[in-house]
């Protein structure tokens, strides 16, 4: 699941931030499927919530096609180690999937529709893949 937000739109399109998160959460819980979901954000104050408040729950660190830092740069700013680092798939290389191996962090990248590249991404070793087209992974 992944929770969009933005301090722009704080306030404007969901509640403040805190209270968006707590939402989610209650859904989940309700739901009954916190053990199923992993959430994943490009907004490191979500990243700081959740794991403050739901320590509990699996969470991936979202990371825009356009970033430059290394694993190690991501980690320290962030300041904990989230279960998973799902960058844009274009930036996804061999040293970043050892060096999240070596922190423990699964490595799941975003978002792939092409076969081709998500054969050239299971290749490498990664340990998910987000798409949008679920069909394409019947032919992996």
């Amino acid at each position: 699941m992944e929770i969009k937000s933005r301090p722009a739109s704080d306030g404007k399109y969901y509640p403040d931030l805190e209270t968006f998160i707590d939402l989610a959460m209650d859904v989940i819980n309700k739901k009954k499927i916190a053990d199923r979901v992993v959430i994943q954000t490009f907004d490191t104050r979500a990243l700081h919530i959740l794991h403050r408040k739901y320590p509990q729950y699996a969470l991936s660190y979202l990371i825009d096609a356009k970033e430059k830092r290394s694993v190690d740069e991501l980690i320290k700013s962030l300041g904990f180690i989230p279960a998973a680092l799902s960058p844009h798939y274009s930036i996804v290389t061999d040293n970043m999937i050892k060096d999240c191996r070596k922190r423990g962090m699964r490595i799941i990248p975003w978002t792939v529709n092409d076969l081709d590249e998500m054969k050239r991404l299971k290749a490498m070793g990664v340990d998910g893949i987000i798409s949008d087209y679920s069909d394409l992974f019947a032919q992996l």
